[in-house]
């Protein structure tokens, strides 16, 4: 990504990171190139077998990189913040250079360590080595009001993301037609999102049978007048927000083409969608809005043809935390952002999707996509 938050937006996330480090006990957090880097630095730059890392204790930051890999630190804000920046070459220890502000008691003495997603096996086996026998924990986890939270300058870019990806959906349909195949569409809609975006992340175009395969993503079968096609795209964009929205369609627009099996299951997937989305404030958990979509859809008897979760995170990650999903007992704040996208498969026949992406807001939530949902 070429583009970035001013510092001092950077500096803030350092400062409440290390504010949490000495909230909670840990004697700090690695992590390596991606979401996690980008968040706190701006930097992203890429990850291989040589590390790079930064350090985050509650009172120092320190990023190492190779020696061949500094000059991709330049396009991040990391010169404009007060993190030490150390160069390694072959032969050094990259591991223990990491490691070093947390053993020399610069945290807590006897805190546990917060290790990145991002990190290689490799790395993480090494560093949790150096640490032993402190214990080791995911740092998105340990810190996740940080990463979950999202701040004003964070929703903005969601919402420039959601309306972005809004406007290719509002081409689609003119692309679904009687003899293209699914991979010709795709191909179009390529096009569509690189014109709003910098990266096209994924585009799933499951016609007919393939829509009931939620995680199909496009084929040479050719279209026919009337089939019902899912419809799932996303991108990259801005300061390296997602977008994610999903839609059914018509080929040829007209639903009344469709099996009334068809139509009614729709009906039933769109009021279940928009009873998950009303249901989402602050202070219910993520696995209450998962239940309210699919007792609705499982009322309606379609319960065995629902089997995913109803949502997950959106931010620097296409998918990360809160997941809305059974089990998950994590309690909503406003600045939380995911999607709410429940769907029902009928195996060899159809299938359909509703997703927009929503931000927890004071009293309730804001949707950032606004586009049509009906069946077109």
């Amino acid at each position: 990504m070429s583009e970035l938050f001013d510092a001092s937006v950077y500096a803030d996330r350092l400062g409440r990171a290390q504010g949490l480090l000495r909230e909670r006990g840990l004697a700090g957090i690695v992590i390596g190139p991606g979401p996690e880097l980008a968040y706190l630095t701006g930097s992203w730059t890429s990850s291989h077998e040589r590390l790079t890392a930064l350090t985050v204790t509650p009172t120092k930051s320190r990023l190492i990189a190779p020696e061949t890999d500094l000059h991709s630190l330049a396009d991040s804000a990391v010169s404009e913040l007060d993190v030490e920046v150390l160069g390694w070459a072959d032969g050094e220890n990259a591991h223990a250079l990491a490691a070093a502000p947390i053993l020399e008691g610069e945290g807590d003495a006897d805190g546990a360590v917060g290790l990145g997603d991002s990190l290689t096996t490799r790395h993480v086996l090494a560093l949790q080595e150096l640490f032993a026998p402190r214990e080791t924990k995911v740092a998105a986890l340990a810190l996740a009001e940080l990463f979950t939270r999202k701040d004003a300058a964070e929703i903005e870019q969601l919402r420039a993301a959601g309306q972005a990806i809004d406007a290719v959906h509002a081409k689609v349909p003119e692309l679904l037609r009687a003899g293209r195949t699914e991979a010709e569409v795709a191909a179009d809609i390529d096009k569509l999102i690189l014109e709003r975006h910098d990266v096209v992340d994924f585009v799933i175009v499951g016609s007919g049978p393939n829509g009931a395969n939620p995680h199909h993503d496009f084929s040479d079968r050719v279209l026919e007048d009337g089939d019902m096609v899912v419809v799932d795209i996303g991108g990259t964009f801005g300061v390296g927000y997602h977008s994610d929205c999903t839609r059914t369609y018509v080929v040829g627009g007209d639903p009344a083409k469709l099996p009334e099996e068809a139509r009614s299951m729709y009906a039933v997937l769109a009021e279940a969608q928009e009873a998950a989305v009303a249901a989402v404030r602050p202070g219910v958990t993520a696995a209450s809005i998962d239940d309210v979509a699919r007792s609705r859809i499982t009322e309606a008897g379609y319960g065995e043809a629902y089997f995913h979760r109803t949502g997950h995170g959106i931010g620097l990650s296409t998918h990360e935390e809160p997941f809305i999903m059974a089990g998950n007992d994590l309690v909503l704040e406003p600045g939380m952002a995911f999607s709410v996208e429940p769907g029902i498969y009928l195996r060899g026949r159809f299938g359909a999707r509703i997703e927009d992406i929503v931000v927890v807001t004071e009293d309730g939530c804001e949707r950032l996509n606004e586009g049509p949902r009906e069946l077109r």
